[in-house]
């Protein structure tokens, strides 16, 4: 059956007419810039579409260029059959996600030998991370059916090439591993009861899925769950036997657009640019009528409707996305008091005013709300996903603010809910208690501006907070956390140094290294973790700051200053006598430029690609905020 390469990427606009020309253009722009590239790959393109933008990013990257605001990414790719037709698709996908990816392939059907080998392209490549995407036919699966210790056998062996590559790229090239499940064919050879007879094929595919996720979850590794997309467009659709015996192709062509794209969107999370808010329109998108004309009564939201259910189901998927910790917000032309009246009495409303941590509903347009919502969040534009049923307003604020992301919808409302999800624009590599308390900590946050609008001035209203600052060294039990805010936080962050959950474990037994993880709590709530710290020594009186992020929900409670008094403290019982600290510009943190002055540092010359650097006497007194200070458990 042929099938239609964008059944599941139909969420993106059609390509401008002009694409080749553009692309030519770009490659030949002595200036061109990420943002240039990420509005080429905003667009539903087919495979040699894909071929040809990302051919135009690989020659820009290799001729040096930085592609800002894109994050770059080296990815070693190690897979079965013939991969060297994936790299250009998965290069120009990445750039949809906020990638500037540089790929590189292992030889063909020599997985482990490349990972074994310290001299192989893909170890002297020094990849950020290897994809390894094998399937059942680079394993050695056979089935057996009925013999369950030799299954398990097989299982084992399966779960030893993995370990094994996992292994030797982190050794040779200091990467971690990007893991693939495994698709299971369509075919049956004992149909329904395949799945439960020990030695099939598809028995012992689930139970290899089952070490692959045990070890994606270990040692800074990650999951890619390619047996899910197979699903997602079926395996029947997925396995092209044809293309598997003439060219090796471990997948249908006509899905690489969509496998590029899913790969792209888990590279942007891990670079820390997955979304983190959902805007809703009202009117035909959380239900269907217009509530200023309507009414309560006339608005459709039923269940036994069709198109009420619809708008249900949207509604339902975003409240599941509130319960990860993505933030929903609310921007609609209407009147205030009106639009609310829905979330706060309608009975079969299941989204309610609780669950919204921002409301814009007034007259003005929407591209305004949507800015206004974002600085009252403290997040970029860039964090944000717009769904609306409207077509113009879509399109003004793709031209208005085109770091949005908005996906096309159709005119049913039935398909609202999926195409919100194929976006991946919610990608996580983690998932952990901080997420979950997400939505609530921002609501907190509203609060406390509240209290500060009624506080005498700025000492009273940090006073009345009532917060207790918690510092303790990198240890496993925030290691993942660690991790995650070190690769996600982009603007209250000086250097933007990446580092992976394993590297982190590292850094805890480093004796040249002094780590800070900081907490915040007060009379509102637990923030959670909000600030890192990493040091290293400069010889025996030198303590570079290699890295120093914050949460940008505790801007202005002055805990910067607390980090520094913390700093010192350790600094000078170290023997250390002077603190150097640098500011390295990413595009999205030029909130911090001045952060170094502002604390007291002194201006010590300019670095690469503008990067400024800072020095501090230890002897220097910094300010003591009024917040009580918990040190490894112990109030001081």
């Amino acid at each position: 059956m042929q099938t239609n390469i964008f059944e599941t990427l139909d969420w993106l606009p059609d390509a401008p007419e002009d694409f080749r020309q553009r692309c030519k253009s770009l490659a030949e722009d002595a200036n061109a810039s990420g943002r240039e590239v990420s509005a080429l790959a905003n667009a539903k393109l087919d495979n040699n579409k894909l071929r040809v933008l990302g051919g135009v990013i690989a020659k820009l990257i290799a001729n040096g260029r930085t592609l800002h605001p894109l994050s770059p990414f080296k990815l070693g790719i190690l897979g079965t059959g013939t991969t060297d037709l994936l790299l250009p698709p998965v290069v120009a996908s990445a750039a949809r996600h906020g990638v500037a990816l540089e790929a590189i392939a292992g030889h063909y059907e020599s997985a482990l030998q490349d990972a074994l080998d310290s001299g192989s392209v893909i170890n002297t490549a020094r990849p950020d991370a290897v994809l390894v995407a094998l399937d059942h036919r680079s394993l050695p699966i056979t089935a057996v059916p009925g013999e369950p210790e030799l299954a398990d056998r097989i299982v084992e062996d399966c779960a030893q090439i993995y370990a094994a590559i996992c292994g030797a790229v982190r050794q040779h090239g200091g990467a971690f591993c990007i893991l693939q499940t495994l698709a299971s064919p369509p075919e049956a050879i004992f149909g329904s009861l395949d799945r439960s007879v020990p030695g099939t094929l598809e028995w012992i595919i689930g139970r290899v899925n089952d070490r692959i996720i045990d070890l994606a979850q270990r040692d800074g590794n990650v999951l890619f769950d390619v047996a899910r997309l197979a699903a997602t467009v079926g395996t029947a659709n997925w396995f092209s036997p044809q293309e598997w015996n003439v060219a090796k192709l471990a997948f249908s062509y006509g899905y690489v657009p969509l496998y590029a794209d899913r790969l792209g969107g888990l590279l942007g999370a891990l670079r820390g640019k997955s979304r983190k808010c959902l805007i809703l329109d009202l009117d035909n998108t959380m239900w269907g009528g217009v509530i200023g004309d309507d009414g309560m009564a006339g608005i459709n939201m039923r269940q036994g409707d069709a198109t009420g259910e619809a708008h249900l189901t949207l509604q339902q998927a975003a409240l599941e996305l509130h319960k990860r910790g993505i933030l929903l917000a609310v921007s609609s032309k209407n009147t205030d008091e009106v639009a609310r009246e829905p979330f706060r009495s309608h009975p079969e409303m299941l989204v309610r005013e609780k669950h919204i941590v921002a409301f814009q509903a007034n007259w003005r347009d929407k591209a305004s709300n949507i800015a206004a919502i974002a600085q009252e969040l403290n997040i970029g534009l860039d964090s944000l996903v717009f769904m609306d049923d409207n077509p113009v307003e879509r399109d003004q604020i793709r031209q208005a603010l085109p770091q949005v992301l908005v996906p096309e919808l159709s005119s049913d409302p039935s398909d609202y809910a999926r195409r919100m999800l194929a976006t991946n624009a919610f990608e996580a590599v983690a998932f952990l208690q901080e997420d979950k308390a997400r939505s609530e900590s921002y609501k907190a946050n509203a609060q406390r501006l509240a209290l500060k609008s009624d506080a005498i001035n700025m000492e009273d209203y940090l006073a009345s907070l009532e917060m207790e600052i918690h510092f303790d060294p990198f240890d496993e039990t925030g290691r993942s956390r660690i991790a995650q805010l070190i690769n996600k936080s982009n603007q209250y962050n000086l250097t933007t140094r990446r580092y992976t959950e394993s590297e982190v474990a590292q850094l805890e037994e480093d004796s040249r290294a002094f780590t800070l993880q900081v907490r915040l709590k007060d009379k509102f709530g637990d923030n959670g973790m909000i600030s890192v710290v990493i040091c290293r020594a400069e010889g025996d009186d030198v303590w570079q700051i290699d890295t120093w992020l914050m949460s940008c929900r505790v801007l202005g409670r002055q805990v910067e200053h607390m980090v520094l008094q913390e700093l010192l403290h350790h600094a000078r019982a170290a023997g250390v006598r002077r603190l150097v600290g640098e500011w390295r510009p990413s595009g999205r943190n030029d909130m911090v430029r001045d952060h170094y002055a502002k604390l007291g540092f002194t201006a010590d010359g300019e670095g690469s690609e503008g990067s400024t650097r800072w020095t501090l006497s230890t002897d220097h007194e910094a300010p003591r905020p009024r917040m009580t200070v918990i040190r490894s458990g112990v109030s001081v």
